[in-house]
């Protein structure tokens, strides 16, 4: 059989070595051995090849032949302008331009181990999973053919794995992901390798989190991808117990690490994706979870007029109530309701007196403080809460849709701080 080498490449050297850089090559190549889960037949199988490699390039007469013919097809390969036929012939048939070596079955694993090692992992992808289907389209020719065929599963496993991590580098996380789940299902459908498939498996469970961003971040009419990261997502939470929980999920983010992941994440949510997420994840029961879920309720139910939603999250508010001050949030509720009575007492018990400052300023000498209430919720509504969700993020508020009306004075955003218990934005 032939195989896409050269002697250069095996050796990992330039066309113009030196000999002492090829002695030094050959040495050095010798002394890299493979992973311990390889057999002696493998090892062997690469040893032979780096030996014919140092054999023919070391004799000064082989060398000059042997890159005549090697030369002339490389610079045939670079200058070469293929048409359409070529490149459709291409797809299904080998390219007679690119050096190849001609090797035996015994030495399939061994031509395959040296290009795990140049990083050729798409190539070994090609040339070794069609010996891993059953039944095999392409019976070895060798002694004892399944030491060879584990040993091949054992580096398609490995060049998935590093085609992983390679994609993983370049940011396709879904690719890196698809990789390293075909080496998985190898190992698992023949159960070898434990080692291997726990390093799989470990890289598994580090990418999720960047999977579950790159899918949700995909436009709102990719359903199938979305739904995908969501299920994803809880399978996280699930593995947690909760968004503020203690269970282990594998993927190395501490509790503040994942508080912020999620804080990232809402920006790719729309107000319905969030608000059935963070109300069942409030009955774990989660003070996080619980907070936006409030936070889903009052935009969806504002944005939608639907009051039954702000009733809802003015319930959830008094769950709080024992543990923070939620008594603004609370008044907030109140006033969209037209509970004005109600908004007026729930604001005389805030401590958040920065804030309160803001409203009396702003109520400008009203009998009540109804006036900067509803300056403050719809700033509240415009800069905190509308902007982390996707579907929401360019709707704005406006003063009419409230109960009552403000001059326009300016305040800063209510922020995390202000919010104790919730993720920092």
């Amino acid at each position: 059989m032939q195989i896409p080498l050269d002697y250069y490449r095996i050796l990992g050297l330039p066309v113009q070595a030196t000999v002492e850089q090829l002695q030094q090559a050959h040495h050095d190549r010798r002394l890299q051995l493979p992973r311990r889960e390889y057999s002696e037949r493998a090892i062997l199988a690469r040893r032979q090849l780096l030996d014919e490699a140092h054999a023919v390039l070391s004799d000064l007469g082989q060398r000059q032949s042997y890159d005549a013919g090697f030369l002339l097809r490389t610079y045939e390969l670079a200058t070469e302008t293929p048409d359409a036929d070529q490149i459709t012939q291409a797809d299904t048939e080998p390219d007679p331009q690119i050096p190849r070596i001609e090797i035996h079955d015994e030495q399939l694993v061994g031509a395959l181990l040296i290009l795990l090692e140049l990083g050729e992992y798409e190539l070994v992808l090609d040339l070794g999973r069609p010996y891993l289907e059953k039944p095999h389209p392409q019976p070895l020719q060798v002694n004892k053919p399944q030491v060879v065929i584990t040993d091949i599963l054992l580096t398609v496993a490995l060049a998935c794995l590093e085609l992983g991590r390679e994609q993983w580098q370049q940011r396709q996380y879904e690719a890196a992901a698809g990789s390293l789940e075909v080496g998985q299902e190898f190992l698992l459908r023949e159960d070898l390798f434990p080692a291997v498939r726990d390093e799989i498996q470990a890289d598994l469970y580090k990418l999720r989190p960047y999977r579950i961003l790159e899918l949700l971040a995909l436009p709102t009419h990719h359903t199938a991808e979305r739904r995908k990261g969501l299920q994803l997502l809880r399978l996280m939470l699930n593995e947690r117990q909760g968004i503020d929980g203690i269970g282990h999920d594998y993927s190395g983010l501490s509790i503040d690490d994942f508080l912020r992941f999620i804080q990232q994440l809402r920006d790719y949510l729309t107000v319905s994706e969030q608000l059935a997420l963070f109300e069942e994840e409030a009955q774990r029961p989660s003070a996080v979870a619980t907070y936006l879920a409030i936070y889903a309720l009052l935009a969806q139910g504002f944005a939608q007029k639907q009051p039954l939603l702000i009733r809802r999250a003015k319930l959830l508010l008094g769950r709080l109530q024992g543990r923070q001050d939620v008594y603004l949030e609370q008044g907030v509720c109140a006033l969209l309701l037209g509970q004005t009575e109600e908004a007026s007492y729930l604001l005389e018990h805030s401590q958040e007196e920065e804030t309160l400052n803001f409203i009396r300023m702003s109520s400008q000498g009203a009998p009540d403080l109804l006036p900067g209430l509803c300056l403050y919720s719809e700033q509240w509504l415009q800069r905190e809460v509308f902007p982390h969700f996707r579907d929401l993020a360019e709707q704005g508020v406006f003063a009419e849709d409230l109960l009552c009306r403000s001059p326009g004075t300016d305040l800063p955003g209510r922020t995390a701080q202000h919010r104790r218990g919730t993720p920092p934005p």
